[in-house]
């Protein structure tokens, strides 16, 4: 806030400087003001005493004086001349001056001048130039009032929020320049607080879970060391009563496996965890959304970025989910990729549309693709690259929610992801 306050102090000492630069032209700030004129005149009769011709005195160079008249010593006695001589010169000052060459009288020169320059645009720029400052300072204060201090009472909230902070209350504002703003930090201090509840609720489930399957797998595992310990013990000893043993074995171990499916399951409802709200949306926002956050970004890299011809259709699916997907196969692309070129290009499947994301660089064996949008798998070609392998399993959750789907294809110089959206 001490900096926008210095721009405005330093608007106000610029609007200074430029109106004191605009008078020096005009005379003013000059101790001489007003005076400027004789100085001409004096010149004047200097080089007219010194014999030099009346109609060959120019005027140009001069400033203030705008005109010269001359009345001679034999035309004193012609009324008709004096007369025309002393007559107004439409508002102008004057000032009559004797006339010596060679020390001798010739008569009267009367000097027509103006005391200021144009003073009329003089005025017409001091007052543009005030104007201009005055609209200059109302938008800043404007800007100081209904955006930057509104602003001001935000700039803690992503900072609480990090530190967990989540009860803490979003200011109102009747702004609207920070309506869409508020609305995305109170849903953020939402989708933190959902988030909270879930992994407290996940935690406690888990928990509750461990217990209970460990309670279930005590059981069979007993058994099972009873059973053992029958066997090298010899307490079965003969064949029959071995066979029975290991059979009662071997139903012990399938129950502790049917435990094991369960934890799996439970840890995969866990990624599954996704919300999708299904709605309509036009090809061209969802394609016009993607360029401006990836052009400029594969600008940066050196990569080639281009997106193929389509048509506008409408297209089925949550907006939002659909980016994140979209998000997903371009980052890996970027990561995975060569860096040479990545190129969106658009088909018509059965009534689908179908957004295929090609990349250049290492592809993944026929052996890997089954497994590619399994969660936490990761293919041969993130080799020393940071990742978790759920990126491209949420995409597959995403689109399988949206009633789409996704696929992988494999070409000698790289690899594609389509995206599948119903019409």
């Amino acid at each position: 806030m001490k900096r926008f306050n210095f721009l405005i102090l330093g608007m106000a000492a610029l609007y200074v400087v430029f109106a004191l630069l605009l008078l020096r032209p005009y005379g003013f700030g000059n101790v001489q003001n007003g005076m400027e004129y004789k100085v001409e005149i004096n010149d004047i009769l200097e080089r007219a005493g010194q014999g030099e011709s009346l109609s060959a005195l120019s005027l140009e160079d001069c400033s203030y004086v705008k005109n010269i008249c001359f009345l001679a010593a034999r035309d004193l006695k012609d009324p008709e001349k004096v007369q025309d001589f002393f007559r107004d010169q439409n508002g102008k000052h004057s000032v009559i001056k004797p006339l010596f060459a060679q020390n001798e009288w010739k008569g009267y020169l009367r000097f027509d001048y103006i005391l200021q320059k144009n003073k009329a645009e003089l005025l017409w720029l001091e007052g543009g130039l005030f104007v201009l400052f005055l609209m200059m300072e109302l938008l800043l204060l404007y800007i100081k009032k209904r955006v930057i201090q509104p602003f001001l009472k935000l700039e803690d909230m992503p900072y609480e929020l990090a530190k967990g902070r989540l009860q803490i209350q979003v200011p109102e504002t009747k702004e609207r320049y920070l309506g869409k703003f508020l609305w995305g930090i109170s849903m953020l201090q939402e989708t933190l607080k959902d988030t909270r509840q879930r992994e407290l609720s996940l935690q406690r489930e888990k928990k509750t879970l461990l217990l209970a399957i460990s309670h279930d797998i005590k059981i069979p595992l007993s058994a099972i060391k009873l059973y053992a310990r029958s066997i090298y013990e010899k307490v079965a000893d003969d064949e029959e009563s071995q066979i029975s043993c290991g059979h009662k074995i071997e139903q012990h171990a399938d129950e502790i496996e049917d435990f094991v499916q369960k934890i799996m399951e439970a840890a995969s409802n866990e990624v599954l965890a996704i919300e999708v709200k299904n709605g309509e949306f036009y090809l061209k926002d969802y394609v016009n959304h993607i360029r401006s956050q990836y052009q400029e970004k594969c600008n940066t890299r050196m990569v080639t970025f281009k997106i193929g011809n389509y048509v506008n259709h409408i297209l089925k699916g949550d907006f939002s989910r659909s980016l994140e997907a979209m998000e997903n196969i371009m980052e890996n692309a970027l990561k995975y990729g060569d860096g040479r070129r990545i190129e969106i290009s658009f088909y018509e499947e059965e009534y689908c549309q179908i957004i295929e994301v090609f990349n250049t660089g290492e592809k993944i064996s026929e052996k890997e693709i089954p497994h590619l949008f399994d969660s936490f798998f990761r293919g041969s070609n993130t080799r020393g690259q940071d990742g978790n392998g759920l990126g491209l399993y949420i995409c597959k959750q995403i689109m399988m929610k949206m009633g789409g789907d996704i696929f992988v294809k494999t070409s000698e110089e790289g690899m594609s992801f389509c995206l599948v959206f119903a019409q």
